[in-house]
């Protein structure tokens, strides 16, 4: 399998998927130093956008990658035809999963996001994305559970999973999601 992690940026809720898929992180109370080595996190810009990232091989033998999309609503459909022309082409029994990690994103996250990418002003975005990230990570590492375990029941070669069950609710200490 092939995992694909995908969001706005590419740099925040991404690189925490990614890390809770490949163990460099566990589910509970993150410090600061927790989120800020996260590889990747509030590190990428602009240029960045498209980009597929490397991230690791999971426990599974699989490897997990992560990629920025902006507002392109054409950059999933493009690596889901991707990936149907190459497996078809090459015969590969390989699945590859495409997980958006987008509706975890909480307000603290996304202002973070704003000060430090868009505007470069980490002594006020960084302290934000690190709350958000605190806020978030639960609902991230369900996420990846979940992305896991749809991956080993489908028998879909490439499956898209724009998880919208997944929600943070504003005034609230903890973010939740629906179950199917």
């Amino acid at each position: 399998m092939i995992y694909i992690y995908n969001d706005f940026g590419g740099t925040h809720t991404t690189s925490m998927a990614a890390a809770f898929h490949l163990k460099l992180l566990t589910n509970g109370n993150l410090t600061k130093q927790d989120i800020l080595s996260v590889p990747y996190f509030n590190k990428l810009t602009k240029k960045d956008t498209g980009h597929i990232l490397f991230h690791g091989i999971d426990e599974d033998d699989n490897p997990v990658y992560t990629i920025g999309r902006r507002n392109s609503k054409y950059v999933v459909p493009a690596l889901t035809d991707l990936s149907d022309i190459l497996l078809k082409r090459y015969g590969q029994r390989e699945k590859i999963i495409i997980s958006n990690t987008s509706p975890t994103v909480p307000p603290f996250m996304t202002a973070g996001g704003f000060f430090s990418r868009e505007l470069g002003i980490d002594w006020i975005g960084v302290p934000l994305l690190v709350k958000g990230a605190q806020q978030c990570h639960g609902l991230i590492h369900h996420l990846v559970k979940e992305t896991k375990r749809v991956a080993a029941t489908s028998q879909e070669q490439v499956i898209v999973l724009e998880n919208k069950e997944y929600q943070y609710k504003i005034g609230k200490k903890d973010m939740y999601w629906k179950e199917k």
